[in-house]
C-alpha cells in the first residue's frame, strides 16, 4: 500500500512523507512507506518489533536522513543531495531547522538532561532556540508542569523522579516549543506497567486538545482508542491502514489479524493482561 490515506481530508496536511526507504548496510529496513497526518490528527504506527516503526518516525524529523522519499512539514518541504560516499543528505540547513522548529520528539528513554532540573530542561530549547526571554520561558514551563501533574517537582533532577514523571517531564519539554507536530517513539516501553498510565493518560489528553501526533506504539487500547488513524507495518511496509475503530474489529490483511489476536483476545494491552490501559481522550479532560 503506497498511497497515503490521510486521516481528515478537512485539515492542513501538518507533516508529509511520500515513498520513504531507507536501509542499513544490506538490510533495507523502510521500502516505499508514505504517510500524512493532518493538524488535528492522532496517527498511531503499529506492528512488531523490527517493522521499521522507529526508524520511519526518526526519518521524519531527520534523526536517519532516508536513502529515498520525500517529506515536507506544513508548507516546507525538505531538500535533499548527494553527499559524501554517496550518502543523501539535507541540502539546505535552513528546511531541516524548519522542520526541527516545527517538530519535537518524545523518545522512549526520556532524554532529558540529567545535569538540569526539570525546569531547566524544559526552558533550554525555548530560550536558545526560539529566543524566548527567561521569564516567558519559565512562564510556560510551570503552565505545562502543571498540565502534565509535576507542578511540584520544577526542582528536581531527572535521577529523583520516577520513570513516568521522566517521560511526562519529556512530554511537557517537547510541548515548550508549540511544536506543529509531537513524534512519540514507543513512550511507554521504558515505563513499568503501573506507570503506564499516567503517561497514557497525558498523551490522551493533549490528542483531546487537538495536538497533532505520530505515535509509535505497542499500546494497543491506547491505538484503538485515542488515535483518528492507525498504520500497521510489517517488514518495512505499510500492509494496512485506515480508522482504528475498522482495522481492530474488521482486519483485512491476515498478517494484522495475526498481530491483534493476542489484543482481541484480551491479551497485550487489555486489563486481563496486565498491560491495558484503555483511555478515551474525554474522560481525562477537565
Amino acid at each position: 500500500m503506497e498511497n497515503p490515506t490521510p486521516a481528515s481530508t478537512k485539515s492542513p496536511v501538518a507533516l508529509g512523507a511520500h515513498d520513504i526507504h531507507k536501509s542499513f548496510g544490506n538490510l533495507e529496513v523502510l521500502s516505499g512507506v508514505s504517510l500524512e497526518a493532518c493538524r488535528g490528527d492522532v496517527v498511531a504506527l503499529i506492528g512488531s518489533s523490527g517493522s521499521g516503526k522507529s526508524t520511519f518516525l526518526r526519518c521524519l524529523n531527520l534523526l536517519e536522513v532516508p536513502d529515498k522519499g520525500d517529506i515536507r512539514v506544513g508548507d516546507v518541504r525538505i531538500d535533499f543531495k548527494s553527499g559524501p560516499r554517496a550518502r543523501r543528505v539535507v541540502s539546505d540547513r535552513r528546511q531541516a531547522e524548519a522542520l526541527r522548529r516545527r517538530t519535537s520528539m518524545v523518545f522512549q528513554s526520556f532524554n532529558l538532561w540529567h545535569h538540569m532540573t526539570v525546569l531547566e530542561n524544559i526552558i533550554e530549547a525555548p530560550i536558545h532556540v526560539h529566543g524566548q526571554t527567561r521569564r516567558q520561558a519559565i512562564e510556560k514551563a510551570r503552565e505545562l508542569l502543571d498540565k502534565v501533574g509535576l507542578s511540584q517537582r520544577e526542582d528536581y533532577y531527572p535521577s529523583q523522579l520516577s520513570g513516568g514523571q521522566q517521560q511526562r517531564a519529556a512530554i511537557a519539554r517537547a510541548l515548550a516549543v508549540d511544536p506543529d507536530v509531537i513524534l512519540c517513539d514507543e513512550p511507554t516501553s521504558a515505563l513499568d506497567p503501573e506507570l503506564v498510565g499516567e503517561v497514557l493518560k497525558v498523551m490522551a489528553q493533549l490528542a483531546a486538545e487537538g495536538r497533532t501526533m505520530i505515535v509509535v506504539t505497542h499500546e494497543m487500547a491506547f491505538a484503538r482508542d485515542v488515535a483518528s488513524h492507525a498504520v500497521f507495518l510489517h517488514k518495512g511496509k505499510i500492509e494496512e491502514e485506515g480508522h482504528p475503530s475498522r482495522l481492530f474489529s474488521n482486519p483485512s490483511s491476515e498478517r494484522l489479524e495475526q498481530f491483534l489476536s493476542p489484543f482481541r483476545n484480551g491479551g497485550f494491552g487489555e486489563p486481563s493482561g496486565g498491560r491495558g490501559h484503555p483511555i478515551s481522550p474525554r474522560a481525562v479532560v477537565s
